[in-house]
């Protein structure tokens, strides 16, 4: 049979194989995070709608301010761990602080997986996404610098720059299986690189009084985290402990303490202890073992024997070693990040007092500069880099689009909210009664600006997809 066989046949039968787990793993990987966004997209309106429900009704929403600003203390003798320069964190920046750095952690977690073997792995396949993420970058910063030039919110130009995907995968779950799984890839790896360039600006632009020395001791304990990777040192408790140290150093530095999640996210080792060979060796030999016993004596105990309790227990530690420290923390975080962490940041930020608030305010300064920014800056500035990246041959396009459904992406790219709020929160400080003004129109303008671009991206689609399943709408199932 194989006499027959020509050397190019063989050769392009022998690197199929090697090819296909590769695609399927890549896009099992994508399907896994797109599930999770798009659920944690519903939690999370939710939670904004009560928030500003809450925020808005006479007698408790006093309550409800007054409650984020309480103490948070976790103390070993006279020593607060949970404080920022000798002083104890209010409950609002432990949030935004402390749980949103674990947030950030899994992105970096997320944005690593992808470099390595994720959406990002292929510099053709991402170009495109990454080139669009870049646009709609620009333009909407350019459009809020030039609306607030010589203003007091000229600081918040980095607000309308990001990309919710919980938000905007929520929106295209709504149309099911008609979204092509190539538009969604194509979204997630866009919403990937913003929060990558978001990542950038919060550590170029939003530290001040820095304590070198304090970044010196990071530095070191960085250094270790890096001799541990190259030391094969897989103990998911190696890297958290570190971490946390680390975490709190930033916190006291004046680098925000959210960078120094991404960080220590790079360190964690992409590679398990067991390769899956050895795995799978493992497992043969003890489930050999219990095929030598009596198959009646199988059926029939209930309790396992000492033996049979330490071939399973093999099973078990050999289970755990195949599987990479990146993978298991991203695995094991995203549903505390997306059922917790960033509803609990929603629902302690999206809280605006809109009593007593004139309603022109709400449609000019900063507000009006981000809602332009979202819905048309983002716009603009994913779909005419695509278009020019697609026009100039540098990329493809994702199959089963055309120019009407790339507008429609691009269109909903203007779901800032959850990284635009935390910009937003960095940009403002709440305390001055001006900046806290300014804080309340910017996220005003984010909860209006994320809604008209997700209902216009939601009619766009509907009115444009064909209405059966999309040709690879299987790979969602």
């Amino acid at each position: 049979m194989n006499t027959d066989s020509s050397p190019q046949k063989s050769s392009r039968s022998a690197s199929a194989p090697a090819k296909a787990p590769q695609r399927t793993g890549i896009f099992y990987s994508a399907r896994q995070a797109l599930r999770r966004h798009a659920s944690g997209g519903n939690i999370l309106v939710a939670v904004t709608v009560l928030a500003l429900v809450i925020a808005n009704i006479p007698g408790i929403n006093q309550d409800y301010f007054d409650f984020w600003e309480q103490e948070v203390r976790l103390q070993l003798g006279s020593f607060n761990i949970f404080s920022h320069s000798g002083h104890p964190m209010s409950l609002l920046s432990f949030i935004n602080d402390a749980l949103m750095a674990i947030f950030f952690f899994s992105i970096g977690l997320e944005i690593k997986r992808g470099v390595l073997v994720g959406e990002l792995s292929s510099f053709r396949n991402a170009l495109l996404p990454i080139v669009a993420a870049i646009g709609g970058m620009i333009v909407p910063v350019v459009i809020f610098w030039l609306m607030s030039r010589g203003t007091d919110f000229a600081g918040g130009a980095a607000i309308p720059m990001a990309t919710d995907i919980a938000f905007s995968l929520g929106v295209l779950s709504m149309l099911g299986k008609r979204v092509p799984m190539s538009l969604k890839i194509f979204l997630t790896t866009l919403a990937v690189v913003d929060d990558i360039g978001g990542i950038i600006v919060i550590a170029a632009f939003y530290s001040s009084h820095i304590e070198y020395m304090l970044l010196v001791y990071a530095a070191a304990l960085f250094g270790v985290l890096l001799l541990g990777s190259v030391l094969r040192i897989k103990s998911k408790i190696f890297y958290l402990a570190i971490g946390g140290v680390i975490w709190f150093l930033f916190l006291n530095s004046g680098i925000h303490p959210t960078i120094a999640g991404v960080l220590v996210a790079f360190c964690v080792p992409a590679t398990p202890v067991f390769a899956p060979s050895k795995y799978i060796k493992i497992i043969k030999r003890a489930i050999g073992h219990f095929a030598d016993d009596d198959p009646e004596d199988l059926r029939a105990r209930t309790i396992l024997g000492r033996e049979q309790l330490n071939w399973l227990k093999e099973v078990e530690s050999a289970s755990d070693k195949v599987i990479s420290p990146l993978q298991d923390l991203e695995d094991s975080l995203h549903p505390i990040v997306n059922y917790f962490i960033v509803p609990l940041f929603a629902f302690a930020n999206a809280g605006i007092l809109l009593l007593g608030m004139e309603p022109a305010s709400m449609v000019e300064g900063v507000s009006l500069a981000v809602i332009l920014g979202l819905v048309i800056g983002k716009f603009v500035g994913i779909f005419s880099f695509s278009w020019l990246t697609v026009r100039l041959g540098l990329a493809p396009m994702p199959s089963h689009s055309n120019w009407h459904t790339m507008g429609a992406i691009s269109m909903l790219g203007g779901i800032g909210f959850t990284v635009s709020i935390f910009i937003a929160t960095l940009s403002f400080d709440g305390a001055d009664p001006v900046q806290a003004s300014l804080l309340s129109h910017a996220k005003l303008g984010i909860v209006i600006g994320s809604v008209l671009s997700g209902i216009i991206a939601f009619i766009w689609l509907h009115l444009t997809l064909p209405r059966s399943a999309a040709p690879d709408a299987v790979e969602d199932d």
